[in-house]
């Protein structure tokens, strides 16, 4: 089974969800796994316009939002999701991984939305928090996210030890992602646990990817293993 994903920080749809629309439409992505998605809102509207199904951070009057967000193409579904807040972050900042459960004929994928911290102590601490998460899975696992962290960075380094950096499978051209004007850092990546093959992955560059947000996108080809 193929699946197309797309990692995207979207930087609160700042530049228009319009804009980030039409960069994301051009590359049809089953599996979309999203940071700083701003309000509910533009979350609910940037889904509809796309016509995916969107899953993010439970309302909760006492805390603030970790905007991470799933989205996935018909005929893939959520068929359950959950929260997982990454500690120590920031309380007007936080962190976290969105776990969702995907599944379509009779394919299962656990996907991982994060955003890693921006201080390398955080991360370090966020990156073996999601290695557990990573290890309880029992699906596939795609990971993604911005990372605030180049691959020589230890949290990186972590992950890339439980899981395969997808670039260095699949990647054409340069990889760098931040910033979007100029990349220099390829800080927004994704990962995939043993079994999938990685066919392809490519950053956008041109100019509608330059003004849509603070960072590029990734899409990633992959083939999933048969079930069971």
């Amino acid at each position: 089974m193929r699946l197309r994903v797309l990692v995207y920080n979207v930087h609160g749809f700042r530049a228009g969800i319009a804009r980030v629309v039409e960069v994301v439409a051009r590359y049809e992505p089953d599996l979309a796994l999203l940071n700083e998605t701003g309000g509910r809102w533009r979350l609910r509207r940037f889904a509809r316009e796309l016509g995916m199904q969107a899953t993010g951070d439970p309302w909760s009057p006492l805390r603030r939002r970790v905007k991470d967000a799933v989205l996935v193409r018909p005929p893939w579904s959520v068929r359950g999701h959950r929260l997982v807040r990454l500690e120590p972050a920031e309380w007007f900042m936080p962190r976290g991984a969105l776990v969702a459960e995907v599944a379509r004929d009779g394919y299962g994928l656990t996907s991982i939305a994060t955003h890693l911290g921006l201080r390398p102590a955080e991360r370090i601490s966020h990156a073996r928090q999601l290695v557990g998460l990573v290890e309880q899975a029992g699906h596939p696992v795609v990971v993604g996210g911005d990372l605030n962290e180049r691959p020589d960075g230890r949290a990186f380094g972590m992950l890339a030890e439980r899981l395969w950096d997808a670039w260095l499978l699949g990647g054409d051209a340069a990889g760098e992602t931040f910033p979007a004007a100029e990349a220099t850092a390829r800080i927004d990546v994704v990962f995939v646990s043993e079994g999938i093959r990685v066919e392809r992955v490519l950053v956008p560059a041109d100019g509608r990817v330059r003004s849509a947000s603070d960072h590029r996108p990734v899409v990633a080809e992959l083939t999933l293993p048969e079930p069971g």
